[in-house]
């Protein structure tokens, strides 16, 4: 006689990531890699003069030619990625944690407090982004901390929006309401119900508002309004060597192509996030 067990296997969800995620992924921490290293990595001091020429070619000596000054591209292409990565992630940390709290917090208490939040940001986001930052760069200065809390404000309203909506849905749901009936406090349901229910797609909208954070930065740097010399980002460099394009210069085509590898790289990681990551119910 044969006896036949079945064995039923629970499922599994891996959390690997796809080929187009894991090329993504593996730009974004090359460029977060020579973020943390430039300083050691840089072969010569960003602002000395090494070429005698102006825009000059690639060569075993510059790397990535030389800018309108004569100064080693390369070097300054690795310093821009400090502070192009580095503004931005500091800035869309600090729009992401704080929209995310106060869209939670508005949720979870509603009334009067949640109409009033709304309301307030609502008014700071009907100002497009590009003006705002324009206005400020030009009344206050653009130094680094301007630009870090500038940009924060600018992203925190869609962050709110964005988190709130996510956690008016979650708090309906009957765990909420155990919650309470235990008597548990508004800390805990925002942080230890909802929270953990909400994170896949806040990771989502951390990686959109840091592209759209790098743009700005980039596009105000352009402009003149950004990173101010000695220093210089991505979009900086760009507006230096901008007469170089003509001649198609590296010192113009360079930077360029490091600001779209850079987002692009970010919006391929969102689009292929494992499933565990984006729909924590299964």
């Amino acid at each position: 006689m044969t006896m036949t067990t079945s064995t039923t296997l629970p499922r599994r969800v891996s959390y690997r990531f796809s080929w187009v995620g894991m090329i993504g992924f593996t730009i974004i921490l090359f460029w977060a890699m020579i973020a943390l290293l430039a300083p050691h990595i840089i072969p010569y001091p960003v602002g000395e003069i090494i070429d005698e020429d102006y825009f000059g070619p690639m060569s075993s000596k510059l790397l990535l030619g030389s800018d309108y000054l004569g100064r080693d591209m390369f070097s300054r292409i690795i310093m821009g990625a400090r502070y192009t990565v580095g503004i931005s992630l500091a800035a869309v940390c600090l729009a992401c944690f704080s929209g995310a709290a106060l869209g939670m917090a508005a949720a979870v208490i509603g009334g009067w407090f949640d109409t009033l939040l709304s309301r307030l940001l609502d008014a700071l986001n009907s100002i497009p982004s590009k003006l705002s930052g324009l206005v400020v760069a030009a009344a206050v200065g653009s130094s680094l901390p301007v630009l870090i809390l500038m940009l924060a404000v600018i992203y925190t309203p869609g962050a709110y929006r964005f988190a709130r909506s996510l956690a008016v849905n979650v708090n309906t749901m009957d765990y909420i309401t155990v919650a309470r009936t235990r008597g548990e406090g508004i800390p805990y349901v925002v942080f230890s119900e909802i929270l953990p229910n909400i994170t896949g797609p806040l990771l989502a909208d951390f990686g959109i508002r840091f592209v759209f954070v790098v743009l700005l930065l980039s596009g105000l740097s352009f402009l003149g309004l950004g990173v101010q010399p000695p220093y210089a980002d991505w979009g900086a460099l760009v507006h230096e060597n901008i007469g170089g394009l003509p001649f198609g210069a590296p010192a113009v085509i360079v930077p360029s192509l490091a600001i779209a590898s850079l987002t692009i790289s970010v919006n391929l990681l969102i689009d292929n996030l494992p499933k565990k990551i984006r729909d924590r119910s299964t």
